[in-house]
């Protein structure tokens, strides 16, 4: 979906359309407020609006976040998931908290692009520089502490990030146009909190519509690691390896939105923890766009009309899906399973009582890149080729010769993947599809994609450019399709 002209913004605005919340921003003079499209508000007057592609740009303008339809809770832009340009890696990146870890430079190292380079694209495409989104992900990330959390001011503005409660305070106002303590009071007053225990947090992420969330949470639980990960048919959970400490995930569907309650050993990577999340559930694509292009094929049409809004899942730990995949290239779901099972029973950390504050004795983290890294292949329970391929794989991912993750460059990493020893374009697309998120991976050389598309009638070859750039979907559809025979 694009927004090629401001008349067409104060359409979307007028008919309250939702599918473009996160697309754009609409900044109200007469307010000073700035809104989601789907405001339920009175429409402003066409004169009295200015449209931003992003909150940091319209908060930078000095326009403050509207109370009611809550901007800054909108589904992220999917536009940062589908391009693999320099700001769509900045904004990958960003998302994931790394200017409140490394700083602005550790960003422009990572990119590979001097600082003035990376604020001047980032400006350019989204209206902001990469200190400005930080700070509009700081705010966010504060009231959803202040909302879900019983921590106080103190520990709130730090771990968002903050660096002082007067900052803190000061940038609340500004963007907010109400103190700390009035949000939390606001938010006790409509619901009063229900604590499950202090460690955990009550979020609520949300999505664009449709989703096939049911569709989503079965594809992960059938592949559920024994130790990191459960799945009851209903509540997805798992361990999560973040910057700073670890956390345990607890996902299901609500009404609308993917309620998620989060025990962290760490409250400052919460932003890293939803952002991860996120993009484990691909909550942030636009299935209408994606539904849209698919559905044009008559041959792929009754699979899109099947399951509308199916999701392209992510990952929330390169290495453990660096073994994934090496590991079920020539076994069974059932089978990889068993088998990673094995490898966390072995080598895996047992998760802390920090990361919660309930009985954690039967989780565990999967192994770190510098364990795999250290430990004997032999001590892999499977043939010595494949263990070498993890080693290797582990090695330069823990001295950073293999950069895995949502900002890396994807034609690099796959070139710098091929090049490993026992990493194949099947590893390497793979690995792209779920750690990268790249959504154009058509799979052609898969064996279950290539017989579904047999049945079908469909000629891969010529489907790669029409359905582009949903590759990655169509593959999750015709991988969902042989379930249906």
């Amino acid at each position: 979906m694009n927004i090629p002209d401001d008349d067409s913004c104060y359409r979307a605005v007028s008919g309250r359309d939702a599918r473009f919340d996160g697309w754009f921003f609409t900044a109200v003079h007469s307010t000073g407020i700035y809104c989601r499209p789907s405001c339920p508000a009175r429409t402003p007057l066409r004169r009295n609006v200015s449209f931003y592609p992003s909150a940091a740009a319209a908060q930078r303008d000095g326009f403050r976040a509207c109370k009611r339809c809550r901007p800054d809770a909108a589904p992220g832009s999917p536009e940062w998931d589908v391009r693999g340009d320099l700001a769509g890696r900045a904004m990958r990146l960003i998302s994931d908290g790394i200017i409140d870890r490394e700083g602005v430079p550790g960003l422009a190292r990572r990119l590979g692009y001097s600082e003035r380079q990376l604020h001047r694209t980032l400006v350019s495409e989204v209206g902001a520089g990469p200190l400005a989104l930080a700070r509009a992900q700081r705010a966010q990330t504060a009231r959803i502490l202040l909302e879900t959390s019983p921590l106080g001011m103190s520990e709130v503005a730090f771990s968002a990030g903050f660096a002082s409660v007067r900052q803190f305070n000061e940038t609340m106002l500004q963007i907010f146009a109400t103190t700390p303590t009035s949000l939390r009071e606001n938010v006790r007053r409509r619901a009063p909190a229900q604590r499950t225990a202090d460690a955990v947090l009550e979020l609520r992420l949300a999505y664009r519509q449709p989703m096939n969330l049911a569709a989503t949470l079965d594809y992960l639980g059938a592949r559920a690691i024994p130790g990191v990960e459960s799945y009851n048919g209903q509540e997805f959970a798992r361990t999560l390896r973040l910057p700073i400490g670890v956390a345990l995930a607890r996902l299901e569907a609500g009404d609308g939105f993917v309620r998620c309650r989060l025990a962290l050993s760490d409250q400052r990577d919460l932003v890293a923890a939803v952002s991860r999340l996120r993009g484990l559930l691909d909550l942030d694509a636009d299935p209408e766009a994606v539904d849209l292009v698919l559905g044009s094929d008559p041959q792929l049409a009754p699979l899109i009309a099947a399951r509308p809004g199916l999701r392209s899942p992510g990952s929330v730990d390169p290495m453990e899906m660096a073994v994934r995949a090496i590991v079920g290239q020539q076994i069974s779901v059932s089978g990889a399973r068993t088998l990673l099972g094995r490898i966390v029973a072995t080598l895996g950390e047992p998760l802390p009582a920090a990361g919660g504050t309930e009985d954690n004795s039967a989780w565990r983290l999967f192994p770190s890149a510098a364990t795999l890294a250290d430990c004997d292949p032999a001590a892999l329970p499977m043939p010595k080729a494949r263990a070498e391929t993890i080693r290797r794989v582990a090695v330069a991912i823990a001295d950073g010769s293999l950069l895995l993750d949502p900002g890396a460059d994807r034609d690099a990493t796959r070139a710098a993947l091929l090049e490993i020893g026992g990493i194949g374009p099947w590893t390497a697309d793979y690995l792209l599809m779920r750690v990268l998120g790249d959504p154009d991976v058509l799979l052609a050389s898969d064996l279950v994609v290539r017989r579904q598309s047999e049945a079908r009638d469909i000629d891969l070859t010529k489907a790669v450019k029409a359905w582009s750039p949903w590759g990655s979907y169509a593959s999750h559809h015709l991988w969902a399709g042989s379930h249906d025979h």
